[in-house]
C-alpha cells in the first residue's frame, strides 16, 4: 500500500492525445479505480491492472497485487474502469452529412486518406476501441484497417465488411454496394470479399433477391468462416434472413409499425431455443429515434468541435451547411412517428432471448462518431429501462463473442489485450459519463 501511495503521489500521467509507435514492453499500472471487468459481476473497488506491452499481465486490488518498482502509474482513484467499448455498426466513410447523393459524388477520392481516418480517430477518442464498419469501398476498408493495425493512424480495431451485398446497387453507389445476379454471381462476389480479407459480410434488401441468391451468399460466407449480418428494415428481410441462417440482424426496422409480426417473433424464439447454434445477435441502432426531436430543438451538438477532429475545413463547412436546418431533413421525415413504436419493438426483441448489441449507424446524417456510442447506451438505460451492466456488456463482452474474438477482447483479465477506458465517477449510476471518456488504452498504448 505504501508503495502504491508514494507512486501515485509522483506519477500521475498527463491526458494528451497521441499516436503511438509499436508497443513497447514497459509495465504500466492502472491503480485505485473501480473496475467493471465486463463479466457482469460486482465492481471491484481499489483495483490494480498491470499492463505489459499490448496485454494485461495481472488484475487485482491495491491490497492483493503489488505494483512493481519502476512501473508507470496511472492514478485512477475516483474513476470507473471498464473494457474498451465496441460499436457494432459504424460507417467510417460517412461523417454526418445530410445529403448522400452529394456526398457519394463529391468525396470518393478522399475517403481513404482523409474521411475514414478522421472517423476512426474520433471513435477511438470516444472510448470505442473496437468497431464493425458495415459498408465502404473494399480497398479503402482493408487499407484503413491495416494502417490502424500497424499503428500508422489512431483508431479502433476495425472489423470491415467492405461493400454491401444486395440485388442491385443504387445509382452512384457501385463502389460500396455490389449487386448480384444469380447464385453463381452471389458466390463469386462473396468469395472476392473473402479473398480480400473482410471480417464480415453485409447483406441488405435481401427481400429483393431470389432465395437461391440469399442462400448462396450465406453459404459461401460461412464456408469462409465469415459471419453474415443482414438488414431488418422490412418483415420479409427478417423472414428470409432467419430462413437462411444469417448470424445477426441490423436496425429496429419496420418503420412506424407498432410491433413485429407474430410469426417473426415465433421464428426468432425457435432460433434462440437452439443452444447448439449459440446466441443469436441483433443490433437495434435505436437512439436516433428518441434523440431526433431534441437534436432539432437544440442542435448545439452540430457545433461540437470533437466531430471535426482531423476533418479538412472544407468538408467541415460542407457538413455544417447540409445541417443548417436539421428539422427539414428528408432522411428523418417519419422519425418522430417511429419513435412512438420503437420502444415496444425493442421490448419484443428483448423477450425473445436475443443478445442485443450496441451499434449506432454512426456517420449517417447528424450522427457523429464522437457522440453516437454513448448516446445509444444512454437511450438503452434511461429511455428503454435496460440496466447499466447489461447495456455495458452489450458494448464490451457480447460484441467480442459475436465476432469470435473473446479470447482476446471484451473483458479485463490477464492475457487479454489491454483495451481499457476510464471515466471520472460512477458509470453504472450515470451512464452518460461516457460522453467524456478520460482515459483510453488500446493494445496497451495510451491514446487519451
Amino acid at each position: 500500500m505504501n508503495l502504491v501511495r508514494r507512486s501515485l503521489a509522483v506519477a500521475l500521467l498527463a491526458g494528451a492525445c497521441f499516436v503511438p509507435s509499436a508497443a513497447s514492453a514497459k509495465l504500466t499500472a492502472l491503480v485505485g479505480g473501480r473496475l467493471i471487468d465486463g463479466w457482469g459481476g460486482p465492481p471491484v473497488n481499489h483495483s490494480v491492472i498491470l499492463i505489459e506491452g499490448e496485454r494485461i499481465q495481472a488484475v487485482g486490488t491495491v491490497d492483493s497485487l503489488p505494483v512493481p518498482a519502476g512501473a508507470e502509474i496511472v492514478d485512477c482513484r475516483g474513476m470507473s474502469l471498464l473494457p474498451g467499448l465496441w460499436d457494432c455498426h459504424v460507417h467510417t466513410m460517412l461523417l454526418g452529412h445530410s445529403d448522400y447523393d452529394h456526398w457519394d459524388k463529391t468525396y470518393p477520392a478522399r475517403l481513404e486518406q482523409e474521411i475514414m481516418p478522421a472517423a476512426a480517430h474520433q471513435l477511438l477518442n470516444a472510448g470505442v476501441t473496437s468497431a464493425i464498419d458495415l459498408g465502404a469501398p473494399l480497398e479503402a476498408s482493408i487499407n484503413v484497417r491495416e494502417r490502424i493495425r500497424r499503428g500508422e493512424i489512431p483508431g479502433p480495431t476495425l472489423y470491415v465488411s467492405g461493400p454491401f451485398i444486395q440485388h442491385a446497387p443504387y445509382p452512384g453507389t457501385e463502389a460500396f454496394r455490389w449487386g448480384v445476379s444469380g447464385p453463381d454471381d452471389a458466390r463469386a462476389k462473396v468469395k472476392k470479399l473473402a479473398d480480400a480479407g473482410v471480417d464480415v459480410v453485409k447483406l441488405i434488401d435481401q427481400d429483393q433477391m431470389t432465395e437461391p441468391e440469399i442462400a448462396a451468399v450465406v453459404t459461401e460466407a460461412h464456408a469462409h468462416k465469415l459471419p453474415v449480418v443482414a438488414h431488418a428494415h422490412r418483415p420479409n428481410e427478417i423472414r428470409l434472413g432467419l430462413k437462411y441462417g444469417v448470424d445477426r440482424f441490423e436496425h429496429t426496422g419496420l418503420a412506424t409499425a407498432p410491433e413485429y409480426p407474430a410469426d417473426i417473433i415465433q421464428q426468432i424464439q425457435e432460433r434462440t431455443a437452439q443452444m447448439a447454434l449459440g446466441p443469436m445477435f441483433w443490433c437495434p441502432t435505436i437512439e436516433g429515434f428518441f434523440n431526433y426531436e431534441d437534436n432539432v430543438r437544440n442542435p448545439l451538438h452540430i457545433e461540437d468541435p470533437a466531430w471535426q477532429l482531423d476533418v479538412p475545413a472544407d468538408i467541415v463547412a460542407d457538413i455544417k451547411a447540409s445541417l443548417k436546418h436539421p428539422g427539414w431533413l428528408a432522411y428523418y421525415q417519419i422519425t418522430p412517428l417511429r419513435a412512438k413504436t420503437s420502444a415496444a419493438k425493442f421490448a419484443q426483441l428483448q423477450k425473445t432471448g436475443l443478445v442485443l448489441l450496441i451499434g449506432t449507424d454512426s456517420g449517417i446524417p447528424m450522427k457523429f462518431h464522437n457522440q453516437s456510442t454513448w448516446r445509444e447506451l444512454d437511450i438503452w438505460v434511461n429511455k428503454l429501462g435496460v440496466d447499466s451492466m447489461t447495456a455495458l456488456r452489450a458494448a464490451t463482452y457480447w460484441p467480442a463473442v459475436s465476432m469470435k474474438v473473446d479470447r482476446d477482447y471484451g473483458t479485463i483479465q490477464a492475457g487479454k489485450y489491454a483495451d481499457i477506458i476510464a471515466v471520472k465517477g460512477d458509470v453504472l449510476r450515470y451512464i452518460d459519463l461516457l460522453q467524456r471518456v478520460d482515459v483510453v488504452f488500446k493494445h496497451g498504448q495510451r491514446y487519451k
